[in-house]
Formats: structure tokens, C-alpha cells, sequence
């Protein structure tokens, strides 16, 4: 058996994780290796065991000749795609189905969430958040759900900017049917991702396991509407639970969409008034997010290339970083200087926008040039002696 169709038969394996064979991957060293091993393994779920005793063939040949057919893909558990954030969590998924731009599931990207009911204003709240924060060079990740999610993904579709939506169905498959254009939309220019095979349905039980995956590709979450029963909780809950940050925009007292929220900053999250809020939290995970691109195995080759392309300012095409810098970027970091300095200070040097200078300071850490420290300041980081 190939390595695909081996990785094929592990993803279609009732109950099977990543978890599960974190132990026999340290040892097999290719998908038919760890599919052999997995198959001795007499501590794996029973379901997945029968399945791994007498898979169907004529599915997995079935998920074959759906990857066969233009920009269809597979990304296993070793895939040098496999988005590194993902991986972390201890219930990661064996591999991705992927219709679309798979390169887009290693670039910073924040999950946005919420109501699938939300107010007129929350859904604008939620597109004009998308917008700014994917013409800043972050992706946006969400659920393809009506709502606040079809919102979040058509905020960052305006300006071009790069949106995933994680399917809790298979990819032959779009639900709810009323976003099927948005569906095609968001696969011609991003992604869409599901660890469900083609063919399988959007039952209930699908969207708690896919809001891990939305969590768990993330930065962070930002809820946006939620009621205090609502599923948006579980992703947050998810993300606090994998380390991620957790952000909230607050509503009236009055609006029952906003309880959700308001329970959330209680119990902790970040309250959001503005696109800076956010990406004041984000820079220790998005610079280890980058030096986990930035390494010199052959194995993030690929991906890496997806964040080094030259561009103009900050970004020319959705996730691509400039390596070259323009006027305002040196003016900010002639600012910043080699002393530690806080982004209302770097506002005042620079006569910059807030959200400018904290976008800019999101893609300098991702290109290594500052880190972020105590207190909210950064500060340069030296260039490497020659």
C-alpha cells in the first residue's frame, strides 16, 4: 500500500487521532510504517481497530479519485504542510482534506466566531473586524456557518485577504447549503479544510470535533456575538485549553447575543474594542509561529517560501511578507530604536495610526526584526554578525 491510501485508511479510522499514535510515529518513519504499527497497537479505540483489520477499499479508492480532480489535497499528520500550531494540540487531527491553497494553513491566522443568529450590527461588527484584521496580513479562520462565520469569511474575501473555513462535512459537501457560493468563493482564492472524508455528513456530533480544528490552526479566537449557550463557546473554551489567546467584543446589556461574550471576559478573555487589542496580545505566538517556518529543515521548505515573497508594503498578496522595507517600517523602527518601547510610545515617535503601528509590529516579529517582551514593548532585534 502507497503512503497515501495508507493515510487514507488511518483518517477514515472511527475515533482515531493524532494522540493515539504519538508513540508509534516516533518509530515508523513513513504512512504505511505507522499504518502497520497502528494495526498491532491493541490500545487503540475497538472501532478503529475493526476498521483497521478490514478497511473499505472502495472508499478509500473513492477519497483517492476525489484528490485526483484540480487543487485537492491531502495533508497527513508528516506532510511538511501540516500546519505546526495544529499539530500541538493533543487530539490533532491525522490529516486534512483541503480544497483550495493548503500553503494558507501555516500563516498566522485568527479564528472568528460567534452567533449563527447574530444582531445587524454584530454581523457588520464581525465583517469590518475580518476586513482589517486579513488587509493586515492575518488569515481568518472560521466555520462556514451562517452568521457571524459567513460574515467573517466575506470581511476578509473584500479585501483579498486569505480566509480558511474548517467544514464540519466533507468537502463534496457544503453546509449549510445557503453558503454554497460563499463555499466556492473562499476555495477559488483560500481554503476550505475538513479531517471528514467525502461523503460524510454534517451530523451534530462533526461540529464540536471541527471547532478544534478552527482552535487549534488559530492564534487566537475572537468572539464576536455569542448567546451563553452558544457552540462559539466551545472554541473559545478549546483555544484557552491549547494556550491560545482568547478575545471578546463586549455588546449592550440588553442584547442577549452579548451574554456569551460578557461571560467570557469575565471568566478571562481579552476585551476587544479595536483591531489593536488583538494584535497587541498576538506576538509571542505569532514569532514562534514564525521561527517554526523559519527553521532550516528541508521539511518547511514549502512552507516557509509561502511568507518570503517580496511585496510592497507589508504585504502584496495575501500572505506574503516583505523581506524589504518601505518608508514607514523604517520610520518605525528608527523609532523603536534598542530600546524597549510600548506601542502608545511608538505611536507618539511616529505619528502613525494605532492600528498601523500594531499591524506593522505583528509582520516585523514574523519576519524576525523585533521581538515582543514584559509590559507590551518591543524592541530590535540585532542583525546577526557577517
Amino acid at each position: 500500500m502507497d503512503s497515501l491510501h495508507a493515510w487514507l485508511t488511518l483518517a477514515r479510522a472511527p475515533g482515531l487521532h493524532a494522540g493515539h499514535l504519538r508513540e508509534l510515529s516516533s518509530a515508523a518513519s513513513n504512512g504505511p510504517a505507522l499504518l502497520a504499527a497502528a494495526m498491532r497497537n491493541e490500545r487503540l479505540p475497538e472501532a478503529a481497530r475493526r476498521w483497521l483489520r478490514h478497511p473499505d477499499m472502495t472508499l478509500i479508492e473513492a477519497d483517492a479519485a476525489w484528490l485526483q480532480q484540480p487543487g485537492r489535497h491531502f495533508i497527513a499528520l508528516d506532510h511538511p504542510l501540516y500546519p505546526p500550531l495544529l499539530a500541538d494540540i493533543p487530539d490533532a487531527p491525522l490529516g486534512l482534506f483541503v480544497r483550495g491553497d493548503p500553503m494558507l494553513l501555516g500563516l498566522p491566522l485568527l479564528a472568528m466566531v460567534g452567533s449563527r443568529n447574530p444582531t445587524t450590527p454584530g454581523r457588520e461588527t464581525a465583517r469590518q473586524f475580518a476586513a482589517h484584521l486579513a488587509g493586515a496580513g492575518l488569515g481568518v479562520t472560521s466555520g462556514l456557518a451562517t452568521g457571524i462565520d459567513a460574515a467573517s469569511h466575506e470581511g476578509a474575501l473584500e479585501v483579498r485577504g486569505s480566509t480558511i473555513a474548517v467544514c464540519g462535512t466533507g468537502l463534496d459537501i457544503v453546509y449549510p447549503r445557503s453558503n454554497a457560493a460563499l463555499a466556492e468563493r473562499i476555495a477559488a482564492t483560500g481554503a476550505l479544510v475538513s479531517e471528514f472524508p467525502p461523503g460524510t455528513p454534517g451530523i451534530p456530533a462533526n461540529f464540536p470535533r471541527r471547532n478544534r480544528i478552527i482552535a487549534g490552526l488559530s492564534l487566537g479566537t475572537l468572539v464576536v456575538e455569542a448567546a451563553v449557550h452558544s457552540g462559539s463557546l466551545i472554541t473559545a473554551r478549546l483555544a484557552g485549553d491549547y494556550g491560545r489567546e482568547v478575545f471578546a467584543i463586549p455588546g449592550s446589556i440588553h442584547n442577549p447575543m452579548a451574554r456569551g461574550c460578557h461571560r467570557l471576559i469575565r471568566q478571562g478573555a481579552k476585551l476587544v474594542e479595536t483591531a489593536e487589542d488583538i494584535f497587541s496580545e498576538l506576538g509571542a505566538l505569532a514569532g514562534r509561529l514564525a521561527r517554526e517556518l523559519q527553521t532550516d529543515s528541508p521539511a518547511t521548505d514549502r512552507a516557509r517560501d509561502s511568507v518570503s515573497q517580496p511585496a510592497g508594503k507589508g504585504l502584496d498578496a495575501p500572505g506574503n511578507f516583505a523581506p524589504a522595507l518601505d518608508k514607514d517600517y523604517e520610520i518605525l523602527l528608527d523609532a523603536l530604536g534598542f530600546e524597549p518601547a510600548t506601542v502608545d510610545v511608538l505611536i507618539a515617535r511616529t505619528g502613525l495610526k494605532a492600528d498601523e503601528v500594531a499591524s506593522m509590529l505583528l509582520i516585523l516579529e514574523l519576519e524576525g526584526r523585533i521581538d515582543a517582551g514584559p509590559g507590551g514593548q518591543y524592541v530590535c532585534v540585532p542583525k546577526a554578525a557577517t
